[in-house]
């Protein structure tokens, strides 16, 4: 009898195991939790996908809300916190990244949105430029907090001295992936929840 009680809570820790590894989604051998907290509020994963460039894969990102959207005004309409995560693929020259975030979000936000987020975006350049490069496996966390501003993490560690307060760089910053010339077609509709036929 109790070699049945034991087989039987063996077996039952075996599949909350299995409940566990469902709590992830996997985007080219990186895990992305569904859920998380962020400051004090529970985010769901909104979407994950890879940042193509031609065939190459650059990177991974996660897009994580207070509940799933599937279009870029809801995303940048969403209360609560919100963060944008990034595992590199390969190697990149920091000063080179940098660039391009920039020219990302200077193509895709509106011209009084992005001269708002200038402060910002120096902050970020700067960090990047610091870097010299981000190898295969590193990664960066972008987490937005309505009345703190964004922080920036590399690695899990926090990079700026103070959060940057303007609200209009966060939006600016997602603008890059999510704007109407975005990174990658592919990975915008990815972060949106948006299924289509994986590449090959």
């Amino acid at each position: 009898m109790r070699a049945f009680i034991v087989a039987a809570l063996v077996a039952v820790g075996s599949l909350s195991g299995g409940s566990a590894w469902a709590e992830t989604v996997e985007v080219a051998n990186v895990k992305y939790e569904t859920a998380m907290d962020l400051a004090g509020q529970k985010l769901v994963l909104n979407g994950a996908g890879v940042r193509y460039k031609f065939v190459v894969k650059v990177y991974t990102a996660g897009l994580y809300l207070t509940h799933k959207v599937s279009t870029t005004p809801e995303v940048l309409a969403a209360p609560g916190p919100k963060r944008i995560h990034i595992q590199m693929l390969r190697e990149i020259d920091g000063n080179e990244l940098g660039k391009l975030f920039t020219k990302g979000m200077e193509a895709n936000a509106p011209r009084d949105e992005f001269v708002k987020s200038i402060n910002g975006v120096l902050k970020l350049s700067e960090v990047f430029a610091s870097r010299k490069q981000l190898n295969s496996g590193d990664n960066f966390t972008v987490d937005y907090v309505p009345g703190l501003g964004s922080t920036l993490l590399v690695n899990g560690k926090s990079l700026l001295s103070e959060p940057i307060k303007e609200p209009e760089f966060f939006t600016a910053l997602l603008r890059i992936w999510l704007g109407d010339k975005p990174a990658d077609d592919a990975l915008k509709e990815a972060l949106l929840g948006i299924k289509r036929e994986r590449r090959r």
